[in-house]
């Protein structure tokens, strides 16, 4: 971050900052520092988070850096900062720093996206659910009304 702190994101869009750094979104260099070249032509991610990049005039890809991945004891406590990017507070402990693919952590895979754990068919038929229980309620309570105004109305 610009003030020196570091923050946390799970958006895996980067572009090329104005210094020639592997960014998130909103420009902020990643750490460690990815160094892209400016006649670089491709670059490529392995799963493990190795950098590669094929620069103009050369046969074999060049490694640019290794990306490091952290984890948090409750990634719940973390702090939202918007823009994807998220602060550690106490609540969520400290950041444990792994290399992708080792100690127990996840891996890479360029151009994927990460899917949703919402089933789309699930939901609606849940939705579908609930809609008529709150209907069935309904019909109780007016029923329940009609029932009373009866009682009320044997009284007079």
């Amino acid at each position: 971050m610009p003030d020196g702190s570091s923050a946390y994101t799970r958006g895996g869009t980067f572009k090329i900052n104005r210094d020639g750094l592997l960014a998130t979104p909103g420009g902020f260099p990643l750490k460690p520092n990815i160094a892209i070249p400016e006649n670089a032509q491709n670059m490529q991610i392995d799963g493990d988070g190795r950098v590669r990049v094929q620069v103009a005039g050369q046969s074999t890809p060049v490694e640019a850096g290794q990306f490091d991945l952290v984890r948090f004891t409750n990634p719940s406590g973390l702090q939202s900062q918007g823009d994807g990017l998220y602060r550690s507070t106490q609540a969520s402990g400290d950041a444990i720093l792994a290399k992708a693919s080792e100690d127990g952590m996840g891996s890479l895979a360029q151009g994927f996206l990460e899917g949703s754990n919402v089933k789309l068919n699930e939901e609606m038929v849940n939705l579908m659910v609930a809609q008529r229980v709150y209907e069935a309620n309904v019909k109780v309570m007016q029923a329940s009304d009609e029932m009373l105004g009866m009682v009320n109305a044997l009284r007079k």
